[in-house]
């Protein structure tokens, strides 16, 4: 539970953490792709001022002694995640928590990397944007050309690692750096959460671990120097151009910026989040009191069809549906409804097996039994419907059509041992069309016993709309008045 003082200083605890680490993950995937591609070339641009600072603070602290200049210029470096993290920046390494989302099933694997490649993509690009006015400001001249010495020994230092070695550093990196963004999670107040960043970077940092979004910047920064210095530098440093001719963006991208990142998708993505998800939310998945439902309803029509009956469920359904886990607030879990439209959607388990169905009716009743005012800390395991009609994927489009429209306990009212019990003279159809049914808007569809999707009914409707014939452009005319 959380702690506090004061309203602005709420001290939360691992597992509330854990509930900040889920949301914080689910925001990526909520923005749009213009904000995110924002977000992230500003997080390009703050990382490499982040480098910058770094260079000025290093440069000529030979005397300060090895260690003690490379932690001032980690603590310089700090900068850039706190400019993230209180500015809102969406920065790749830190993005890859959306793991998170993806282990409770909230986004598809395909979401996720799509958010990976945009926030990668705007990183890259804000980082080349700051390179250039850098370059234009000749910032590399300063201290008689010592700062732009230290970039260039800096960006060929990175170049010099073995693939494996580029891997681990990576991965190093990323385990600190959203360690630093795991520890904001504990604080609702600003200041500390960017107190909570400084030490996790700075070790990262002094200790010459890889981060792919500061070497967006800084290893091109050293190829810029290399190649368009002019001759007055390189005397006043009394150092060569052709000392760093390993400078080239191949060499860049296939010896470091490949390994980089992908090491660092291995310490942040795993290590810390899907780590942390196993520890903290996979248990109460699983101990949920759920019991998964395998079974399917046998649907058979009571009559012959013209239609066309070779179209089955599979066909027509929405194959990567919206889902729900038991453990999310009912909150969150409306949230995500009303985010797609959706009035109701499957609950499933770690396994991806249907476990219930949620839907706005059953909170609306539940908020009118509460008097409007909902229980704390309430979940979908605690108002979803246990009593789900499920179907299989290879049902006919036909036997599914009628299923939904007929109730045949009431078209044919007999007893179980087939004797009538009410007599009238109403033809079969005047029947159907006169009786009240109560049948679900939306059908989850199982595959040996598995969830594979939802079937609604304005699927079914899709697919039987052929039976009209081709669609009719109509043009819609206008009274002209006199």
């Amino acid at each position: 539970m959380a702690t506090s003082n004061s309203d602005n200083h709420l001290l939360f605890s691992p597992v509330e953490m854990m509930a900040e680490a889920e949301k914080f993950a689910l925001s990526k995937a909520k923005k749009t792709s213009g904000m995110t591609m924002s977000l992230a070339i500003m997080a390009g641009a703050f990382i490499g001022l982040a480098f910058l600072f770094y260079i000025t603070v290093t440069t000529g602290s030979a005397d300060a002694g090895w260690g003690m200049s490379r932690f001032a210029g980690g603590l310089a470096f700090s900068m850039g995640l706190i400019l993230i993290v209180i500015c809102g920046g969406e920065l790749f390494t830190s993005s890859v928590l959306s793991s998170i989302s993806w282990a409770n099933k909230q986004i598809t694997f395909g979401k996720m990397l799509s958010v990976w490649g945009k926030v990668y993509v705007g990183n890259f690009i804000g980082a080349m944007f700051l390179l250039l006015i850098v370059s234009a400001a000749g910032l590399y001249q300063m201290d008689n050309g010592q700062w732009g010495l230290n970039a260039l020994n800096i960006a060929q230092h990175k170049l010099h690692h073995s693939w494996v070695q580029a891997f681990a550093l990576g991965v190093l990196c990323n385990l600190l750096v959203c360690l630093a963004i795991w520890l904001t999670f504990s604080s609702a107040n600003a200041m500390t959460k960017a107190a909570m960043t400084i030490l996790p970077v700075a070790m990262f940092v002094s200790s010459g671990f890889e981060h792919c979004v500061a070497n967006m910047f800084m290893v091109p920064l050293g190829i810029v120097i290399q190649n368009f210095a002019p001759a007055e530098f390189w005397a006043s440093v009394g150092v060569s151009a052709s000392a760093y001719a390993d400078l080239t963006p191949f060499h860049f991208v296939a010896n470091n910026l490949v390994p980089v990142t992908l090491g660092n998708i291995v310490g942040g993505a795993v290590l810390v989040g899907l780590a942390n998800w196993s520890i903290y939310r996979r248990p109460q998945l699983k101990a949920a009191n759920v019991t998964a439902i395998t079974q399917t309803t046998t649907l058979m029509s009571v009559k012959e069809s013209t239609m066309n009956n070779t179209i089955v469920v599979k066909e027509i359904m929405t194959h990567q549906p919206v889902t729900l886990s038991a453990e999310t607030l009912t909150a969150v879990a409306l949230d995500t409804l009303l985010d797609h439209n959706l009035t109701s959607a499957p609950v499933v388990d770690v396994e991806g097996r249907l476990v219930g169905f949620f839907s706005v009716h059953d909170v609306m009743v539940d908020l009118w039994c509460e008097n409007y005012n909902p229980k704390t800390g309430q979940k979908v395991v605690d108002l979803m419907n246990r009593d789900v009609v499920a179907i299989h994927c290879n049902e006919k489009l036909v036997d599914v059509a009628e299923f939904l429209c007929i109730d045949k306990e009431q078209l044919f009212p007999v007893t179980s041992m087939g004797i009538a019990t009410n007599y009238t003279t109403l033809s079969l159809e005047e029947r159907a069309k006169s009786m009240k049914v109560n049948k679900p808007h939306v059908l989850p569809v199982l595959d040996d016993g598995r969830l594979v999707g939802v079937l609604s009914r304005g699927d079914v409707m899709k697919a039987i709309r052929p039976v009209y014939g081709e669609r009719l452009n109509v043009v819609e005319r206008s009274l002209e008045t006199a």
